[in-house]
This record gives structure tokens, C-alpha cells and sequence, in this order.
């Protein structure tokens, strides 16, 4: 085991921190992860993610890769729908044949859950909490909770998401940083009326898309929304009657399963709405505060791969803060630089599957259901370039080579 040890406060319990915390109490660390939500909506909570390798391969790691294969959505067909034409059904696995050889698609909640349990009880976690205020001294990071008395820490890595409160303490308002691509998605349970199993119904337009997909062991179904808009709407983020109306006057005039879905969703407790933005950074570090994930580099919440490069990243930060034996400022600066060339791939995806995933005009939509239709009958090698999404995801995940954590000694 590396010399290390020091006391590291990670903000944020989502994907990036619980697998920080695991590799970094592994390593002789002692993580304290703070989580501002006081309970996790641990299970069926969020939207589908895709997991690749060597996100993959960090989880089998773990010990967790039989749990998180076990937990997968169970998604078989994805049925392509537009207005006036027959569905087009195609296999799902074959949608991300061009990124990966090993491919998951698990719910964020689930996964979220099965990182948690591999690591709970070497870690200490501090549910409804958060970071009030942080001022750095020679001799660490002194922290005021919103609750609780004040601790130090050697280290503070924010991994608390594309709207970061580490980042926002640490380096400022998150403008300059925000890269808005010229999209949004929503995400939102409703009952599975449509009595689906292992099929994804999605239904495009010019401009906007409508996906709904079963929660296969809740009985429920999920819905996600992707729509194209030039400039970012001004909404709060957290009014949840503001968001609603947004997405009503958005999408009222669409046919299919549209007006039922509008219902349910003012029903909904668990909305998510947000932009598709990319977090563009110089750097990820100042002195003993670093990012970790979408709060130092997402690629773009839906388009990019952001749940691997998240695993990724935690991994590589924590595997060269062990290799560094003690010197954190080389540890950090060895993240930022193994870990650099595929954040640059990750930015470049972003843009690029946003047009794919969304049709911008009329032929685009042609284009996207012949594709559709093509892609079962393709020899594998045109299957995995037309999967590829110009490369990018691919060219993100292997940009980085891993430590072995079997040879860290």
C-alpha cells in the first residue's frame, strides 16, 4: 500500500464521491463525504445511465460489476417513432456497439446504490449537509458545515454535480465555466400505462424528442425529454410549478402519447431539468481543492459519457494522490494530467450527439429513421461506425491509462 493516509472531505453522493471515497479508503485515506440530500433516492431514482469500459472494468474492480450487471435496465428494444410512418424497432444493445465493447445501461439510483454499499463502511458519510464556506491554510482546509461544528481537512474534492457548489466556492460563479449547447432534457416517473417491458418507445420531431422506457422492477415507467432551443431559458431551477410549465408550453402541441404524459407530469415529485452544458475548466485545482466528474469537466448531461468519465475520474484521482506517497500537490497535478486528454475528447462529444439525438430539421429526421432501419442489417463493422457518434466517446475512454491497484504497493 502507497504511503499516504490525510483526511479528504468529498462534497457530493452521487456516482463520483462514493467511488472517490472507495479507492481512496482503500489507499489509506480517511474520506468523509458530505451529501446535502438526507436521503438518496438509492434504487430506481434518475434516469438511465450508460456505463463502458474501463468505467467497467474500475466497478469490477470493486468487487460490484456482478451487482451492477444484475441491475441493469433490461431495455431489449428501442421502437423509433414519427408522426404518419411505422415504428422501427431495433435491439438496443446494438446502439452503443461503436463505444464500447462492454456496455450497462443501469438507473442512476441503482448504481448510485451498489457504488454506496461497496464502500460504506470504510467511509464516513454526512447525509443533509453541505459546505457553507471553505478558507485554505497552510495546514489544511477549515470547513463550516450549514450544520454541525467546523473540522479541517487535508484535502476537499467537489464531486457535487454540473452546478457545483465546491466549484462555485472555490473558483467563483459558474458562468465563465458553463458551455451551453444549444439543448435541454427532462426526466420524470409516470405509471407504466402503456404496460411496456423491455421496450423504449421514442417519438421524434424536428427539434424536440419524447422517450418513455419501463422501470422494470417498480412497475413504473420513465419518461425523457430532449428539445433544441438557441439560447438558455430563464426558469428557476428550483421551482418545480415553473419547470412544469416550461415543459407544458414546450411540448402542449405534440400528438402521441404527449397530452397523457403533460398529466402525469403534474404529478410528478421527481423532475429533473437542465440544460446540456459542458463545464470547460484550465484547471481543476486550487491548492488543496480540487474537482472530481461533472463539477470540474462534464461533457453534458445525456450526450457524453459524463457517468464513465465520472468513475474514471475518481478512480484516476484517487489511484495518483496514493502514487504520490504523501506530496499532494503532485498527486494533483498527475490527475489533471492523466485525466486531461479525455475530458478534451469528452468536450468534443457533446455537440456532436446532441445533433445526432435530436433531429434539426425535416431531412435529419429521415436521415435518423433510415438509420434506424439500417443499422439491424449491417455487417458489425458498419454497425460499430455508425454507433460511434464520430468516435469521440470511444476516443474518450481509452485516452487513459489505468494504474493497476493490484500493483500499488
Amino acid at each position: 500500500m502507497p504511503a499516504s493516509g490525510g483526511r479528504v472531505l468529498i462534497s457530493g453522493a452521487s456516482v463520483a464521491g462514493p467511488v472517490l471515497a472507495y479507492w481512496l479508503s482503500r489507499f489509506g485515506f480517511q474520506p468523509t463525504v458530505v451529501e446535502k440530500t438526507a436521503e438518496l433516492r438509492f434504487g430506481s431514482g434518475g434516469h438511465a445511465v450508460d456505463l463502458f469500459d474501463p468505467a467497467l472494468e474500475i466497478i469490477e474492480w470493486m468487487g460490484a460489476l456482478a451487482q451492477v450487471q444484475d441491475a441493469r435496465t433490461h431495455t431489449e428494444i428501442i421502437s423509433f417513432l414519427r408522426a404518419g410512418h411505422r415504428p422501427v424497432d431495433v435491439p438496443a444493445e446494438l446502439g452503443a456497439e461503436g463505444v464500447s465493447e462492454r456496455h450497462v445501461e443501469i438507473m442512476r439510483g441503482e448504481l448510485a446504490k451498489i457504488i454506496y454499499e461497496a464502500g460504506r463502511d470504510h467511509s464516513e458519510y454526512l447525509f443533509g449537509n453541505s459546505i457553507s464556506s471553505m478558507e485554505q491554510t497552510e495546514h489544511g482546509v477549515d470547513i463550516e458545515f450549514q450544520h454541525g461544528s467546523p473540522r479541517t481537512f487535508d484535502l476537499v474534492v467537489g464531486a457535487d454535480g454540473l452546478h457545483s457548489i465546491t466549484r462555485r466556492l472555490a473558483f467563483g460563479q459558474e458562468d465563465p465555466f458553463l458551455n451551453f449547447l444549444g439543448g435541454y432534457l427532462a426526466v420524470f416517473t409516470v405509471p407504466n400505462y402503456l404496460d411496456l417491458h423491455q421496450r423504449m418507445l421514442g417519438y421524434a420531431e424536428v427539434g424536440r424528442t419524447a422517450a418513455i422506457y419501463p422501470v422494470w422492477n417498480t412497475g413504473e415507467a420513465r419518461v425523457l425529454l430532449l428539445w433544441r432551443t438557441p439560447r438558455p431559458h430563464d426558469y428557476d431551477r428550483h421551482d418545480l410549478a415553473a419547470q412544469r410549465r416550461l415543459i407544458s408550453n414546450l411540448y402542449g402541441d405534440m400528438g402521441w402519447e404527449m397530452p397523457r404524459l403533460l398529466a402525469e407530469l403534474g404529478t410528478a415529485d421527481d423532475l429533473y431539468l437542465d440544460s446540456i452544458s459542458t463545464i470547460v475548466m484550465d484547471t481543476w485545482t486550487r491548492g488543496r481543492i480540487t474537482l472530481v466528474g461533472d463539477a470540474g469537466y462534464s461533457p453534458g448531461p445525456a450526450v457524453g459519457g459524463g457517468t464513465s468519465l465520472a468513475v474514471l475520474g475518481a478512480y484516476v484521482l484517487a489511484s495518483e494522490l496514493a502514487a504520490a506517497a504523501g506530496d499532494q500537490a503532485r498527486g494533483l497535478a498527475a490527475y489533471e494530467t492523466a485525466l486531461r486528454p479525455a475530458v478534451r475528447q469528452s468536450q468534443k462529444i457533446g455537440p456532436y450527439v446532441l445533433k445526432t439525438l435530436i433531429p434539426g430539421s425535416h431531412a435529419q429526421l429521415w436521415a435518423m429513421a433510415q438509420a434506424m432501419r439500417l443499422l439491424p442489417r449491417l455487417p458489425r463493422p458498419a454497425r460499430r461506425r455508425l454507433t460511434s457518434f464520430g468516435g469521440g466517446p470511444a476516443a474518450m475512454l481509452e485516452a487513459v491509462k489505468l494504474r493497476d491497484p493490484g500493483r500499488m504497493s
